[in-house]
C-alpha cells in the first residue's frame, strides 16, 4: 500500500489542524493504521493509531483529548484531527500501516510509510 500525507503547515498555538492520508495499491480495510511524528533532534514517536476493525483507538498520552484519528475504508482514507495544538507539537507527521496483528504504539510493526507532512506550531 502506498501512503500520501497532506495538510501540514504553520500555526499558532491553540489553533487546530487536520492531517490526511490518503491510500491506494491495496484494500485499505485490511490494515491497522497509525499516526507517528518526528521532532528535530528526536526520535520518531506515536502519536494515535486505529486497529483495522475500527472499534480499537489508541492515543498517546500527551495528545489525549486533545487529537483524533478516524478513517473512511470506502474513501481509502485516515485522518488526525488537531486541536488545542501547542508548540511540542511541532514534527514532522508521519502516516503509516500495518497487517501483522502487533502492537499499534510500536513503530517496528509498520511496513508502511508516508513521505511525511511538516507540522510547525508557533508561540
Amino acid at each position: 500500500v502506498q501512503l500520501v500525507e497532506s495538510g501540514g503547515g504553520v500555526v499558532q498555538a491553540g489553533g487546530s489542524l487536520r492531517l490526511s492520508c490518503a491510500a491506494s495499491g491495496d484494500t485499505f480495510s485490511r490494515y491497522d493504521m497509525g499516526w507517528f511524528r518526528q521532532a528535530p533532534g528526536n526520535d520518531r514517536e506515536f502519536v494515535a493509531g486505529m486497529y483495522r476493525s475500527g472499534t480499537n483507538i489508541y492515543y498517546a498520552d500527551s495528545v489525549k483529548g486533545r487529537f483524533t484519528i478516524s478513517k473512511d475504508n470506502a474513501r481509502n482514507a485516515v485522518w488526525l484531527q488537531m486541536n488545542s495544538l501547542k508548540p511540542e507539537d511541532t514534527a514532522v507527521y508521519y502516516c503509516a500501516a500495518k497487517r501483522t496483528i502487533a502492537s499499534i504504539t510500536n513503530e517496528e510493526h509498520y511496513a508502511y510509510w508516508g513521505q511525511g507532512t511538516e507540522v510547525t506550531v508557533s508561540s
